[in-house]
């Protein structure tokens, strides 16, 4: 994963902005016969732009409330390949199946956000610093449904749509110099998003090291 952000401070206001974008992949082996490998391939991207107040300000602490906007896309590729098994190659002519099926599609959506952060020095140069956000609202929210199969007929059921983000981080500070920090922590991620045919509740959560530059 590769992630960005920059900070603006003007007294007690705050505008800030963030960026992230991952790759994760998969592959597994099929029981049947036409098809026999599948691969997955899903990219995760957003960026988000937020204004906040600082509602503590002094030197051994501070706590900020923000709300903002956050941009999210997402993009999967799905490919199924056939094991060269020579005895169904006249079987694939006469079904009119392809050696190997790709299939991809993406979609983005745009949510609000209200969250806080916040930091406390526990000893010299360390802090202990904590942010967490919730997002959607289900601002995005419409009609959902999914799909399964009965038998031979594929059915369309109705389900509820849902548009929802939650976000919660947190761990040690470290001021090394004047001009230079690092961070290491852990991070919660989970998205809660149905709508139309499409289903997003990916849940993320593992440790982090991250750096930055103090103008």
């Amino acid at each position: 994963p590769v992630a960005l952000s920059a900070d603006i401070r003007y007294q007690r206001w705050e505008f800030f902005g963030d960026g992230q974008y991952m790759e994760v992949g998969d592959s597994a082996t099929l029981p049947g016969l036409l098809f026999t490998d599948a691969t997955a391939h899903m990219k995760v991207g957003g960026a988000g732009a937020f204004a906040g107040y600082r509602l503590i300000n002094c030197d051994k602490a501070w706590l900020t409330l923000f709300a903002g906007a956050r941009y999210t896309h997402l993009e999967g590729d799905l490919s199924l390949v056939n094991n060269g098994d020579a005895r169904l190659v006249i079987l694939r002519r006469l079904l009119g199946i392809r050696n190997k099926l790709d299939f991809s599609a993406s979609t983005g959506w745009v949510d609000p956000v209200i969250g806080a952060r916040g930091k406390v020095k526990i000893w010299k140069a360390t802090s202990l610093y904590a942010e967490g956000d919730v997002g959607g609202f289900d601002a995005n929210s419409g009609s959902a449904y999914e799909i399964h199969r009965e038998g031979r007929t594929i059915m369309r059921d109705s389900v509820d749509s849902s548009d929802w983000s939650y976000q919660l981080q947190g761990g040690l500070e470290f001021q090394i110099s004047r001009w230079f920090w690092a961070q290491a922590g852990w991070r919660y991620l989970k998205y809660d998003f149905v709508k139309s045919g499409f289903t997003n509740k990916i849940d993320l959560n593992g440790p982090f090291i991250q750096s930055g530059i103090n103008f």
